[in-house]
């Protein structure tokens, strides 16, 4: 056990379950620096942090402190991307060529965007080696990725694209709105909501983002000889640093834009952002999608055992979805769970938006922090 650190901020009396719940992550289960934000209706009942941003517990984290927030960045991309669908800039059920003509190599020419976003174009991994820190290359990302032959048939089954997804629905935006991803998404979407969320952060910045606490050493479930071993080291270790082991807390990492993995967040912004998809769409005069925009795009389009992770996964267009292995407590609940436990999501039924950022890497799966606090929330209610 653990002492509790001071906590500060501020807690709607009713949801002192959560506070209760985000102490109790610092005695119990080895949370080092954390942030929880929850808007309910769009009023925010809690704005809660604590801890440390570094190992040694010598710097505090305050109200502003960043951190990266690894996978919860898929679901801005997603959001970026369906922006662009209520525009009509892209079209689901195009192939994704009509964007992106050298994506056409090798058979993948039939692939819509449809299938890209719900985890089912089988590009999880590129299998020829890459130089280490080709990641902070986009260009050669992308070009790896339009050369690449899917690993299954696409749309034949799902399989999450751990780290690709970012830069194929990043370079769908890029293509369909002539922006990169981050200038497109702070213009659009952080920008006008006034949300503490970015991908390529400049050094102006590196004071107040938490270094994020990991094994440079990769897990051992990489290891092995079978193919299942051989894709998942393609997925998660190649190029050599694109998962952040070694890597996730240098300026290099930071700057570049990798949608799936170094989106640097608040809890607030992440809480932020999930306000108007929860409440129809669009909160304090900014409207982010329509709400039938909203009600397609957290339609189950994947679900079952996932080809990559070998463990049930639900995905809608792009948001992973509840599931009862991994409940976000409402039934329509969406959003994105990131790598060792932080966490966005929406529930439009409750009209939730919840926010939760650390920096001590923890279970990817069946992560008891995010758990507790998931629980917490829906017993408050």
């Amino acid at each position: 056990m653990t002492d509790v650190p001071e906590i500060f901020g501020s807690c709607d009396p009713a949801f002192r379950r959560v506070r209760d719940a985000f102490a109790e992550n610092f005695r119990l289960h080895g949370e080092v620096g954390a942030a929880v934000t929850l808007a309910v209706d769009a009023r925010v009942v809690i704005d809660l942090w604590a801890g440390s941003v570094d190992r040694a517990g010598t710097r505090p984290w305050h109200r502003d402190t960043l951190v990266n927030v690894f996978s919860v960045g898929k679901a801005m991309a997603t959001l970026a991307l369906h922006m662009l669908v209520e525009r009509g800039r892209i079209e689901l059920d195009a192939p994704v060529a009509r964007y992106w003509p050298e994506f056409a190599a090798h058979g993948k020419g039939a692939v819509t965007v449809r299938m890209l976003i719900a985890h089912r174009a089988g590009l999880p991994a590129i299998r020829h080696p890459l130089p280490t820190f080709a990641m902070y290359d986009w260009t050669l990302m992308t070009s790896a990725l339009a050369d690449e032959a899917p690993w299954w048939g696409p749309g034949e089954q799902h399989g999450y694209h751990v780290n690709t997804f970012g830069f194929l629905v990043g370079e769908l935006v890029r293509r369909a709105s002539g922006e990169r991803i981050g200038a497109f998404f702070r213009r659009e979407v952080a920008g006008p909501l006034g949300a503490d969320f970015q991908f390529g952060i400049g050094p102006e910045h590196d004071a107040r983002i938490a270094d994020y606490l990991m094994d440079d050493a990769p897990p051992p479930f990489l290891e092995g000889e079978t193919d299942e071993h051989r894709l998942l080291r393609a997925v998660y270790l190649n190029p050599r640093g694109i998962s952040g082991f070694g890597t996730v807390n240098t300026r290099a990492w930071r700057a570049a834009e990798m949608p799936s993995t170094n989106g640097h967040a608040t809890a607030r912004g992440v809480a932020r952002i999930y306000t108007p998809l929860a409440c129809g769409g669009a909160v304090d005069g900014v409207r982010v999608l329509q709400p039938e925009t909203i009600a397609h795009a957290i339609t189950e389009a994947s679900s079952g055992t996932d080809a990559v992770l070998r463990r049930p996964s639900r995905f809608g267009l792009g948001f992973q979805l509840t599931q009862p292995e991994r409940s976000l407590g409402g039934a329509r609940s969406f959003g994105h769970f990131g790598a060792g436990g932080s966490l966005g999501f929406a529930d439009p039924d409750a009209r939730i938006a919840f926010g939760y950022t650390m920096n001590q890497a923890g279970p990817r799966w069946q992560n008891p922090r995010n758990r507790a606090l998931i629980d917490a929330v829906y017993a408050s209610l």
